[in-house]
C-alpha cells in the first residue's frame, strides 16, 4: 500500500521535530517520504508510517499528523534454532533469563493519541477493530497516568480477523500485554516491573514460566516446550529481566506444522515465505533434543502432511469450482467500525467480502471471506495444463 503525500500534509508536518524525537538527520526523513518507504495512511486517523526500518527507527514506526504524536515501531525479535548456545551466547552479560509465552495472536500496540486510544498493528497501521477492541479490552486509565508510554501485547481469540486461534478458551477476543515502552523512543520497562505495573491496572498479562540461571535456561525451556505437547500454543520469549538486550524467541514443533498447514492451504500467496525457515526449526530441534529414529519419523510425518494435505485441499476445491477462501470474524459494538474495518482491509490489498452483520446482544457479528486471488489464479492454469515457471 503506497499513498503519496500531499504538501499540505508535508507542511503540517514538522520535520525537524520528527528529526531530533526520532535522532535521524532530516535528509533521511525527506529522502524516506521521496522513496514512499515513510507513506501516508489517510484513516482513521492520517498519519506517516515507516514501511521498513530507516536507520535506527524500527519499520511500523507511526507519525499522528494531528494531533502531532508519534508511536514506534515493535522491534523485530531474534530467533534462536538450538537453545543452549543461542541463551548463552546472547545473554552472557546476564546472570538469569525470564521466560514467557509466545501466545499465538497478532501483535498490537495500544496508545493514547490526543485524548483517544489508537490500536496499531505490526506494521504501522491504526486498525479501526482493534481500537474497539483497545477501548473495550484496555481502556484509558493507565494512560491518563502513564500517557507517555505504549502497551505492546498479543491480541488473541477466534473474533480475530488476522490470525482467529480458539484453543485459548477466550470467547471473544483479549489483550495480553508482554511489553511496555515509551512512545517516542521505544525503551522498554523491565520484566517484573511492568508485570506489576499490568496487575496494578487489572490488565492481562502473557504467562510467566519463570526466571532461571543463563546456563540452566535450555532445559527448563526444552521442559516446557515439551510440555505443550499436541497443543497449539505457540512458544517462549526469552528475555533479559532489565531489557537491556534484546529478547529472542523460540517455538514448538505443533506450531511450526500448524504455520505451514495454514500457509500452504493459500500455497501461492503465503507457501514459500513460511516454508525454509520452519523446516530448519524442525531439523536444528530433533537434532538438539537427540530424537531416536520413531520420534524423529513421527517428525518428518507431521511436517510433510502439514505441507501437503492443506494444498491437496486446495486443488481440490478448486477443480470442484471454489474459490480458495478463508473466513473470519470480527465482533464489533458500533457499525461504523464495520465500514471502517472494510477501507482499513482495502488500504493493506486484502481482497475481502463482507457479509450482513448479525446482532447479537449488544455486538454485531461479521463473517469475512478473504480471497487469495494469486493461489486461485495459480491452481487454475495448472489444471489448465499451463507449465510451472
Amino acid at each position: 500500500m503506497r499513498r503519496d503525500v500531499s504538501s499540505e500534509i508535508i507542511n503540517k508536518l514538522d520535520i525537524g521535530k520528527v528529526s531530533k524525537l526520532l535522532d535521524i538527520p532530516e535528509y533521511r526523513i525527506t529522502g524516506a517520504l521521496q522513496r514512499k518507504t515513510l507513506q501516508f495512511v489517510p484513516s482513521p486517523r492520517e498519519l506517516l508510517r515507516f514501511d521498513k526500518p530507516l536507520s535506527n527507527v524500527e519499520g511500523g514506526t507511526a507519525i499522528f499528523i494531528e494531533p502531532f504524536d508519534i508511536v514506534r515501531g515493535f522491534p523485530k525479535i531474534p530467533r534462536t534454532l538450538v537453545l543452549y548456545p543461542g541463551i548463552r551466547n546472547h545473554f552472557s552479560s546476564c546472570e538469569s533469563v525470564t521466560v514467557e509465552e509466545k501466545m499465538n495472536g497478532y501483535n498490537a500496540r495500544v496508545a493514547l493519541i490526543g485524548d483517544s486510544l489508537a490500536g496499531m498493528t505490526r506494521g504501522g497501521f491504526m486498525c479501526p477493530y482493534t481500537t474497539e477492541k483497545a477501548e473495550k479490552l484496555v481502556g484509558k486509565d493507565f494512560f491518563l497516568d502513564h500517557p507517555d508510554l505504549m502497551l505492546c501485547g498479543e491480541m488473541v481469540g477466534p473474533d480475530s480477523p488476522y490470525v482467529p486461534k480458539s484453543f485459548y478458551d477466550i470467547e471473544s477476543l483479549d489483550f495480553f500485554v508482554f511489553d511496555i515502552r515509551e512512545k517516542v523512543t521505544g525503551k522498554p520497562m523491565p520484566v517484573m516491573e511492568r508485570r506489576a505495573l499490568v496487575e496494578e491496572y487489572g490488565l492481562k498479562s502473557v504467562r510467566l514460566f519463570g526466571e532461571y540461571c543463563v546456563d540452566e535456561a535450555h532445559i527448563e525451556v526444552t521442559n516446557i516446550i515439551k510440555g505443550f505437547g499436541s497443543t497449539l500454543h505457540e512458544g517462549v520469549v526469552i528475555k533479559d529481566p532489565q531489557m537491556q538486550l534484546l529478547p529472542v524467541k523460540y517455538t514448538s514443533s505443533m506450531s511450526n506444522c500448524a504455520d505451514l498447514n495454514y500457509a500452504f492451504e493459500f500455497y501461492n500467496d503465503y507457501g514459500r515465505d513460511f516454508f525454509f525457515p520452519r523446516v530448519c526449526r524442525e531439523a536444528f530441534q530433533s537434532v538438539e533434543w537427540d530424537e531416536d529414529e520413531e520420534s524423529r519419523r513421527k517428525r518428518c510425518q507431521r511436517l510433510g502432511e502439514s505441507i501437503l494435505l492443506p494444498m491437496i485441499k486446495t486443488i481440490k476445491k478448486r477443480q470442484r469450482g471454489e474459490r480458495i477462501t478463508e473466513t473470519v470474524q470480527i465482533r464489533v459494538r458500533e457499525p461504523k467500525t464495520i465500514k471502517e474495518f472494510e477501507e482499513h482491509l482495502r488500504l493493506l490489498g486484502v481482497d475481502a467480502v463482507f457479509e450482513k452483520p448479525e446482532l447479537i446482544g449488544d455486538e454485531y457479528l461479521v463473517k469475512i471471506r478473504k480471497i487469495f486471488k494469486s493461489t486461485n489464479d495459480k491452481t487454475d492454469s495448472i489444471l489448465r495444463g499451463e507449465l510451472w515457471s
